[in-house]
């Protein structure tokens, strides 16, 4: 086998297994990286990189301490489920720098983070005026958390007497001509009744169809395929 097959071999496999170990390690590490996940993924991408680049290094060499990392961030991820001080250790803990109004400025030392930072970070959220702050909370993903004064949350149908009625979760039941069938069970509607929507909206063919979802009123929306 070449050694320009041998490397694109490699490099499928090594996808492949980094790509899984991701998914074992859940949504949580996708969305949202702690310090110890941020160490975690750098040390992947290092390990499953030399394997690629060099064909001299066995595969094995590679697979073997990617594999040590995903045990360990299982094991730490069920310490930090089970123990506030693991989870404490682990991941740190959010920071309170704005507390009733007033900016802490010893909590602000001690994460090493200047004023500077957070006004920037107010204005990203739309909060340019530090006077409207009750709270602010740097959490352990880097992101600011921001509780305004009551005058200046946004207003509420509770705030004027009002009750409005949840607009509920839209289901999309068909996606690029596919019948989405566990969408269609909890819209407790069958294929009969989709079809039937369908045809009174001119859809003869579920292939024609982008997206199809039904909203809380029971109402099907469809968007088609454009030639």
């Amino acid at each position: 086998m070449s050694p320009n097959l041998v490397i694109f071999v490699r490099t499928i496999l090594m996808y492949v297994i980094v790509l899984a170990v991701v998914r074992i390690m859940g949504k949580r590490e996708i969305g949202k990286l702690s310090p110890f996940d941020l160490v975690v993924a750098i040390m992947i991408a290092e390990l499953a990189a030399l394997p690629m680049e060099d064909p001299k290094i066995p595969l094995v060499h590679g697979l073997i301490p990617i594999g040590t990392l995903l045990v360990a961030q299982i094991v730490f991820s069920y310490a930090c489920l089970w123990s506030r001080l693991a989870r404490n250790i682990v991941c740190g803990r959010s920071s309170i720098l704005i507390r009733e109004g007033k900016i802490d400025h010893r909590e602000m030392r001690k994460v090493r983070y200047n004023v500077d930072d957070l006004l920037t970070q107010l204005r990203e959220k739309n909060y340019p005026n530090l006077a409207d702050i009750e709270f602010a909370i740097l959490e352990n993903s880097g992101k600011l958390s921001i509780i305004p004064k009551g005058d200046q949350r946004p207003l509420r149908g509770s705030d004027m007497g009002l009750k409005i009625s949840n607009d509920g979760f839209p289901l999309p039941l068909v996606i690029d001509g596919q019948v989405q069938d566990d969408h269609l069970h909890s819209a407790r509607k069958d294929a009969a009744w989709l079809q039937q929507e369908l045809s009174k909206k001119g859809v003869s063919s579920l292939k024609e169809v982008l997206l199809a979802f039904i909203d809380n009123s029971g109402q099907l929306h469809v968007h088609l395929q454009q030639a």
